[in-house]
């Protein structure tokens, strides 16, 4: 099956890639990340045991790890030198940590110790990292979206620098900060934060200055953010269900997978029922490989990753 038109055709692969079937992924099994490394693996980050699975471009597995990651949920690829890590967040466990690709712990960052967590919830989702092969800092950036709806900098070797909480621009406080991302297309790189129940995207300098806000109907439900070339890939979930691509202008090229009215549907969203071939019910995040292929893991019982082939 193809969806989409022009260069953005891709044709659709459903189950590319399948979870483990074991006990605990179909008690939930939820695909929440996904990346791919330089030898062309795509690693997908679930709730379930282990929690890393690791498929080969085929979608064949190549291997899985971690039995520690109750929330399983953000997956960032980084890469420092020659090597690769990952940075993992897990929104039950209150845990970012940062791993090699085989699964052994680097780093753990605290929780901040500011007001908010005096009596709330600590629930990071997702990880951003200006990165110094890009000619960052090495600051990451972490997002509080299932507790305190905080965004929190630290620098590359894990000291706690400040927070924010959108208070501090024109759009006002974020409600649930779901992911981030440090957008490098530009000459000036800027701080991306998919603002999810505030149904927008906020922008950000690397300073934590504010500097605009968008949404409306090019992406009023971001939930997972991420680049390719000059193109901006959006998952929106859960109250639209749709891959949105953006130029570098923050305008709409296309959507794809387009299935909003599943949204509103009896047993959304985990029921399999529901799931259909050629469109999205709850895609949570989205990465591409080198030759444009798209890869889209979703926040449904059971997991499903789809792999969008470049046409």
């Amino acid at each position: 099956m193809r969806i989409g038109s022009g260069k953005h055709t891709y044709e659709w692969i459903e189950d590319w890639a399948r979870i483990p079937d074991t006990e605990s992924s179909r008690a939930s099994g939820r695909t929440h990340g996904v990346a791919v490394n330089g030898t062309g693996s795509i690693l997908v980050f679930h709730e379930a045991t282990p929690a890393v699975l690791v498929f080969k471009p085929n979608g064949s597995q190549q291997s899985a790890w971690g039995d520690h990651f109750p929330g399983a949920h953000g997956m960032t690829l980084v890469r420092e030198g020659m090597s690769e890590y990952l940075w993992l967040t897990d929104y039950k466990a209150g845990e970012v940590v940062k791993t090699t690709l085989d699964g052994k712990r680097l780093m753990q960052l605290s929780r901040p110790e500011i007001a908010a967590y005096r009596d709330g919830r600590y629930a990071p989702t997702w990880v951003a990292v200006h990165e110094e092969r890009h000619g960052g800092n090495g600051d990451v950036w972490v997002a509080d979206g299932y507790g305190q709806s905080y965004v929190h900098r630290y620098d590359r070797a894990g000291h706690y620098l400040g927070s924010i909480n959108g208070t501090e621009g024109k759009a006002g406080a974020f409600r649930c900060p779901h992911a981030v991302l440090v957008d490098m297309r530009k000459t000036e790189p800027e701080l991306y934060i998919a603002d999810r129940s505030n149904r927008r995207i906020q922008v950000y300098d690397l300073d934590g200055r504010y500097k605009r806000v968008f949404g409306d109907d090019i992406a009023n439900c971001p939930c997972g953010v991420s680049t390719h070339g000059d193109e901006m890939l959006i998952t929106e979930a859960p109250y639209r269900a749709r891959l949105t691509i953006l130029d570098i202008d923050d305008r709409l090229v296309c959507a794809l997978g387009v299935n909003d009215e599943v949204c509103t549907m009896e047993g959304f969203p985990n029921s399999r029922q529901l799931v259909k071939s050629g469109k999205f019910n709850t895609p949570h995040a989205v990465t591409a490989d080198p030759a444009g292929n798209l890869y889209v893991v979703e926040w449904i019982t059971g997991g499903r990753i789809t792999k969008l082939a470049k046409v």
